[in-house]
């Protein structure tokens, strides 16, 4: 039965993935992420608690937990964070290394959050820069 679900169902592989939903946006690097966010943008930083623990914040970031990014970010939702006040929101996915952050936008634009996009190499990106890191 289960092979009847998958009948007709292209499948891919996480690499064909990852290019298919980055085609879909433009990614920024870390000075360009600072800049959105000295700008207004919202960054989010989707890195799960031991990650966050070992290696610091990006100050002023908002830290959303991957699994309740959706609810969190969505301005007409009933859980929605007090930073997501319209759909026109610049938003700046940050995960650790950059490609968890480009599904999550990838699900971010499904919502209606045309200007998401994410961070070239996450937040260890964004530390090699030399940008501030908080403990």
């Amino acid at each position: 039965m289960s092979g009847d679900r998958n009948r007709g169902t292209e499948r891919v592989g996480i690499d064909e993935l990852l290019e298919r939903v980055r085609a879909g946006f433009d990614r920024i690097g870390p000075h360009e992420a600072a800049d959105a966010a000295a700008d207004g943008a919202l960054l989010v930083d989707i890195r799960y608690a031991a990650l966050r623990d070992r290696d610091g914040l990006i100050p002023g970031a908002l830290v959303v937990e991957r699994n309740e990014l959706e609810w969190r970010l969505d301005p007409q939702g009933s859980h929605r964070a007090p930073e997501a006040v319209s759909h026109d929101l610049q938003v700046v996915v940050v995960c650790n290394e950059g490609y968890a952050s480009s599904l999550a936008v990838a699900s971010l634009q499904q919502l209606g959050l045309r200007r998401a996009t994410d961070l070239i190499g996450g937040f260890q990106a964004w530390r090699a820069a030399g940008l501030p890191v908080r403990a």
